[in-house]
């Protein structure tokens, strides 16, 4: 047990002489994976169950320690838990950041929600920012930590549970509420008997505003590959025989519009989705259809619209949303007098 405890040790000094190397192999897996899991969806799976362990030993790492005290004589060394739980932020924001850019609506809120998913991944590969500024600061570090894992759990419930986008949202959410507990707990110093109700006020406070704030969180495992307006679909081949950005009115209520889409989801995930379409950005229709996922290209499906407003011109959106109304993509056109 002695050579086990002086390797040990020398992998911690070695380590904190290269702390750039853990930086480097954390964002490099991390990109790596994406293009792993978009060429074998299997090894996508086996990469979010192995964030999620990693996840656990740090929650049980305590009673590791423990453990490993009683039966060898030694526990994990502070230094070694701290690098442990850096690495696993890092592997786990690199790992979940392809997905959010690559399902972004960059002209959306959603912009904001990748943006801190990315400033969070950077800050976990800064080691003076990550040790000096954050670390120290419990009641931050603690944030920061429960984020990272809200962020890896809408990645990594729908590969591996192949759960819709509104259910893992609303167990990402539900974690990272009971999470937030002890931060909270730890800040109410108030020393009276409705101390615990503010404290679950707070976290009732929190839940709502993860839920209400859901609409700039992007659908991590779903995107668009392909969109398209036309007035003639090819049912053998389930592709539009041609794309239109501006439409005649007349021709527009002679023959109406398709709505096409292509939306890449995991494998052997159903997913219900809305065609949304708005007039000079007011609401006129709403049609729903399900998706399957498994082909790289994307599921084709397509919404097909006939009854348009006596004067339809001007300016069209058609807003591409999940079940609980996140945005995956937005197709324009306009229609000309």
């Amino acid at each position: 047990m002695a050579v086990l405890k002086i390797r040990l040790l020398r992998l911690l000094i070695w380590v904190r002489r290269h702390p750039g190397l853990v930086a480097a192999f954390g964002f490099v897996s991390g990109v790596l994976s994406f293009w792993l899991i978009e060429r074998h969806e299997g090894v996508g799976r086996a990469m979010a169950a192995a964030m999620l362990v990693a996840w656990l030993l740090l929650v049980l790492e305590r009673v590791l320690s423990n453990a490993l005290a009683a039966r060898f004589g030694f526990g994990l060394p502070p230094v070694l838990l701290r690098y442990l739980t850096q690495f696993t932020h890092q592997e786990s924001l690199f790992f979940a950041l392809p997905f959010f850019i690559a399902s972004t609506s960059w002209n959306s809120g959603q912009a904001l929600f990748s943006g801190a998913v990315v400033l969070a991944a950077l800050v976990a590969i800064v080691d003076p920012v990550y040790y000096r500024r954050l670390a120290p600061r419990r009641w931050l570090f603690l944030g920061y930590h429960t984020f990272t894992l809200f962020v890896l759990l809408l990645v990594a419930l729908p590969l591996i549970l192949r759960l819709p986008a509104m259910t893992s949202y609303q167990l990402a959410l539900g974690v990272a509420v009971l999470l937030s507990f002890p931060t909270l707990a730890g800040s109410i110093t108030v020393p009276r008997w409705w101390r615990g109700l503010l404290v679950l006020a707070l976290l009732a406070a929190l839940g709502a505003a993860g839920w209400f704030a859901r609409l700039w969180v992007p659908p991590a495992t779903l995107r668009m590959t392909e969109m398209a307006l036309t007035t003639a679909m090819d049912i053998v081949e389930r592709r539009p025989q041609q794309t239109l950005a501006r439409i005649g009115a007349a021709q527009l209520r002679q023959q109406g519009l398709y709505a096409y889409t292509a939306i890449h989801a995991p494998l052997g995930l159903r997913e219900r989705v809305r065609h949304v379409w708005l007039h000079d950005g007011k609401e006129v229709d709403r049609i729903e259809l399900e998706v399957s996922g498994g082909r790289a290209e994307g599921y084709r499906a397509w919404t097909r619209k006939l009854n348009f407003p006596e004067h339809p011109e001007g300016r069209w959106q058609i807003r591409v949303l999940t079940d609980d109304d996140r945005m995956i993509g937005t197709l324009r056109f306009r229609v000309d007098p």
